[in-house]
């Protein structure tokens, strides 16, 4: 018994080496080449490099500059507006907060910053200071100089 191969599923040495599956089934046919490619450079010029692999790049930090100042801008535009002697400053302030803010809302739409929230408020600050507020200066003082003159 010691000179006769065992049967298929049986223990002992298999009566034949195993063969390689086909090409179908995933395995390469030659082993994966590292390295540098095969073959001698030309004369004075280094082997070619690694391929370089694409790797992850990092992520971009948000920009919300733009509707940090559009809010800014709005509250300072509306503090000015309120006072009588500063009201032209407000305006002009309320106009920058209006264009900051809508940029800054542009970029939060597009993904590019996060402050989505402090941008609208900016706006909504710059059209109170340059629409609403002088439009209720001009009513009051119209109304105050109509009151004097019909007092007279």
């Amino acid at each position: 018994m010691s000179g006769t191969n065992p049967a298929p599923g049986g223990f002992g040495p298999p009566s034949q080496p195993p063969q390689q599956p086909g090409p179908g089934y995933g395995y390469p046919q030659s082993g994966p080449s590292y390295g540098y490619p095969a073959g001698p450079a030309p004369q004075g010029m280094p082997p070619a490099p690694y391929p370089q692999t694409p790797g992850y790049g990092m992520p971009l930090q948000p920009s919300n500059g733009m509707g940090t100042t559009g809010l800014v801008l709005g509250i300072i535009g509306l503090v000015c507006s309120l006072t009588f002697f500063l009201w032209f400053f407000g305006v002009i302030l309320g106009i920058l907060a209006i264009i900051f803010g809508a940029v800054g809302r542009g970029k939060a739409n597009r993904g590019e910053a996060t402050n989505k929230g402090a941008a609208t408020a900016g706006l909504i600050c710059g059209i109170v200071a340059t629409v609403i507020l002088p439009l209720l200066g001009i009513l009051l003082f119209a109304s105050v100089m109509g009151g004097v003159g019909a007092a007279s």
